[in-house]
């Protein structure tokens, strides 16, 4: 038996994933909805490589589908299940990204027109670039610890959890990294945009 889309949005990932474990797919629709585009988001941030990040998204789903029969309530939340497996299949990509000692060039962004509109989509498109840049330089796990934080909202001991560290480890890393990130986009406010800003951005 299957329940109302409506009556589903209000259960938690964890009903969800149970009722999906029974065979309820309006459940597994409904999780699916809900976790991906976070998942997908956090992957992109991480790697910087959309077409590689849906490959993560796809395969933690897949895990998460996998595990759902054996999942045991009060263990762990499943978005903090979820993220960790993310972050493990992006770390392994990453090493095996080194390995290869492969380097790609982004294509430059295209000009539509001159308009104000699209001007302004441009400084933002640069401020969002510049951003990505700087994740970039960051270590990976400073990196991830930062974007868990400030981008995906997670609490420190979620992120413990994730990352499987302490949560003072989790401090240090997410305080470093804003250090490194001030410091790489310092210079830029006035490239960016952001010199008229009072007091930066």
């Amino acid at each position: 038996m299957t329940m109302a889309f409506d009556d589903l949005a209000d259960q938690s990932d964890e009903a969800l994933l149970q009722l999906y474990a029974r065979g309820d797919r309006a459940a597994a629709r409904t999780l699916v909805l809900r976790l991906s585009p976070r998942v997908l988001g956090y992957a992109t941030r991480l790697l910087a490589d959309r077409a590689e990040a849906e490959d993560v998204a796809q395969e933690a789903m897949l895990r998460l589908w996998r595990m759902a029969p054996e999942w045991r309530t009060g263990e762990a939340q499943v978005t903090t299940w979820l993220y960790r497996v993310v972050t493990n299949l992006v770390t392994d990509r990453q090493r095996a990204r080194q390995r290869r000692q492969a380097t790609t060039l982004d294509d430059a962004p295209e000009v539509a027109d001159d308009a104000p509109a699209a001007v302004a989509q441009l400084i933002e498109a640069d401020r969002m670039a510049a951003l990505d840049r700087a994740l970039d330089g960051l270590p990976d796990r400073q990196r991830q610890a930062l974007i868990l934080r400030h981008i995906e909202g997670m609490s420190n001991p979620e992120i413990a959890e994730i990352m499987q560290i302490g949560v003072e480890a989790v401090e240090s890393l997410t305080a470093r990294a804003k250090r490194a990130l001030a410091s790489a986009l310092g210079g830029q406010r006035e490239e960016l945009g952001y010199a008229d800003v009072e007091g930066g951005s």
